[in-house]
């Protein structure tokens, strides 16, 4: 399980801090929705490490995250633009997930494999320019499977894709959720996202988490 207990932030320079509490199951999507600006982002950054908390906890399984540089922490981001290098090929932007020096025979396995996972066998020499933004969704989420790590956050990830693309992956993820037992937390403020993909919901409303 992971879990937030009352993480305390304020940005530099404002009286209003967040205080955050939270549970996030394996193999489960949480979502956070809220108004523009009440802190989703912030969610996101305290737990991937971006920023740190004044106070409170956070674990994975009862381990201790928050000393952890947001490289060493089990945690997998994906946002609404995807992120890749453009100039690669989608094999060569999923192989990034990999840990540097992986053997590249069991490199190019892994990676096919990956794409394979995603719905994208036979697109591993096809540049990411040339891509559709679902496609692109599918490499980072094929990249996400080869870092093997616990935690995968969202940040409206659906937002830029049309309505069927937005249907087909958000079904992936809740697929590879399952399959893989992540912790997925979800931000967005797509009520169709959230009814469709999560078996949690909560609400930021004045800083604090209210479940849904």
């Amino acid at each position: 399980m992971l879990r937030a207990d009352d993480l305390v932030f304020a940005h530099p320079g404002q009286p209003a801090s967040y205080r955050f509490t939270l549970e996030a199951a394996p193999g489960q999507v949480t979502a956070i929705s809220g108004a523009s600006g009440s802190g989703k982002s912030t969610l996101l950054d305290l737990l991937a490490g971006f920023v740190h908390p004044a106070s409170g906890r956070l674990t994975l399984d009862g381990v201790d995250l928050l000393p952890l540089a947001p490289e060493a922490r089990p945690v997998s981001l994906l946002l609404q633009a995807d992120n890749l290098f453009e100039h690669l090929s989608a094999e060569e932007n999923a192989r990034l997930g990999l840990p540097r020096g992986t053997p590249k025979a069991e490199a190019q396995e892994r990676v096919a494999s990956a794409l394979a996972e995603v719905g994208l066998a036979g697109f591993a020499g096809k540049p990411a320019a040339t891509l559709s933004g679902g496609q692109k969704q599918r490499v980072a989420l094929a990249r996400t499977l080869l870092r093997a790590r616990a935690v995968l956050l969202l940040d409206e990830p659906f937002s830029a894709l049309d309505d069927e693309t937005r249907r087909t992956t958000r079904d992936l993820v809740g697929e590879l959720t399952r399959r893989h037992g992540w912790h997925t937390v979800l931000v967005s403020h797509h009520a169709d996202d959230i009814a469709a993909l999560a078996e949690a919901h909560y609400r930021i409303v004045e800083g604090r988490l209210e479940r849904v």
